[in-house]
Formats: structure tokens, sequence, C-alpha cells
């Protein structure tokens, strides 16, 4: 298209939506533009030269051309369809479930690179390394809580002040940590090994996030106070929450 100014960048298929007959419309969340949304104009074809880098969770070098608020796909080149999660409908489904919440804390045009390198990180631990399912989630939750500017108080009691709190539990509502007897109502009961991975996940190097290992109870309670820090939080469902949870 003569004297059309072309935007070339990276970025991962938060969602799609299919619309007319063969076209697509994307949600990407990009390094330099952000989260926008992309006309790919037949993209539902079978002889489109991008339908595989068109398809949620896919990661792929963009060239876009934008026409007043709508950003245009001329072509695509895939760098990652992290297929890995697509022989695994679990991990598969906690794959989806990390977009959409990358979509709903991401503003529209703003970029958010930290935001983009810890979803393309928990789709690698999902894909190449084989994480766990159960540890990815809680661990990308908070850290995307930290990032979206939710991150919890959880170095000390935030009434008594105690280090090492005596029956931990993570205030999902203040996003604070405090002891059981220190009083205030609701939360989400930790224990020593729960709180340690918490503190890990949330004060720890990115690139080490999912290198902790919890047993079966101290995870449970891990993951239990995370969602419910989550919700408390950002106040709304997740439909893809509930498909995850349906095919455990």
């Amino acid at each position: 298209m003569a004297g059309t100014p072309y935007i070339v960048d990276r970025g991962v298929v938060l969602r799609e939506t299919e619309t007319k007959e063969t076209d697509k419309i994307l949600t990407l969340l990009t390094w330099e533009q952000g989260k926008i949304g992309v006309i790919a104009r037949g993209a539902r074809r079978k002889n489109c030269k991008f339908a595989a880098a068109a398809q949620p969770l896919a990661y792929a070098e963009w060239t876009l051309y934008q026409r007043k608020d709508w950003h245009y796909a001329s072509d695509a080149s895939t760098l990652d369809l992290f297929g890995g999660l697509r022989e695994d409908l679990t991990a598969l489904a906690l794959g989806c479930y990390m977009a959409e919440l990358a979509e709903a804390v991401c503003p529209e045009d703003v970029p958010a690179p930290e935001l983009l390198r810890h979803l393309l990180n928990g789709l690698y631990a999902l894909s190449a390394l084989h994480k766990a399912p159960a540890l990815v989630k809680p661990a990308f939750e908070l850290r995307l809580l930290c990032l979206a500017g939710y991150e919890p108080l959880a170095d000390a009691c935030a009434l008594c002040g105690k280090g090492d709190p005596e029956n931990p539990v993570l205030d999902t509502a203040q996003g604070v940590l405090r002891c059981r007897d220190c009083g205030g109502g609701g939360g989400r009961p930790l224990c020593r090994d729960s709180l340690a991975a918490l503190r890990h996940i949330v004060y720890g190097d990115p690139k080490r996030l999912y290198s902790f290992r919890l047993g079966e109870e101290p995870l449970r309670r891990l993951a239990a106070a995370s969602e419910a820090f989550l919700h408390a939080q950002l106040e709304r469902s997740f439909a893809t929450l509930d498909f995850y949870k349906s095919i455990l």
C-alpha cells in the first residue's frame, strides 16, 4: 500500500474473535505498542500466509499499518507457537487463563514490556520446561499482580511487625501479611513453606520465578491465597479460569 507507514513489532495473541467470513480481530500484547487490537483480514483462510501467527498464544513478529483507531495485519512471521501447550489440554487452558489475566491488567496502547516478558516466561515454563500447572498458576498470578501495582506486603506481620509470623495469614482484601492471632477478619491461612514461596515470588529474581518446590498442602494453601487475593484486587471473574478448573 503506497505511502502507508508500516509498524514492525513482536507480540503474543491474547485473544481472537472471528468476524465476517474469513477475518479475525486479534488482541495482541506487543513490545513497542502495548496491548492493541488488530484486524487480520483473511486469517481464517487455509492459504493465509500468517494463519499460524493469528492463533491464541502464538508469539510472532507482525507487520502492521494503522487506520484511525485500528491496526491492520499486513504480514507476520511466527517466532514461537509453544507447541508443548497444544499437546496438553490442562497446560493450554492455563495458558489461555494467563493471557486473559494479562489482557485484564494491561491498558490499551501503553508499552508493558515487563508484563509481556512475564507472560512469555510463563508460557515457556509450561510448554518447554514442563513445569506443573499447579505451581505455575499461583506464581504467575502473584507476580502479575505485583507488575500491575497490587504487590502484597509480605515481609512481616502488618500489625505486630514479626518477620516470621506464627500461623501466617494473607489478608487478601488489604494485601498484607499478619499473624492469625493478631486479629482482623478474612484472609487465607498460609504455613511456613507457603509463606517462603510467596516471598520468593514477590521479592525474588523473576528469572527464577518457577524454581521453587512445595509439598501438596503448602502448594494448596499458596494457590488458594493467590487466587483469593487476585479476585479481591481485580474484582472480576475469568471464563478461562472456570474452564481450567473444569478439566482438572
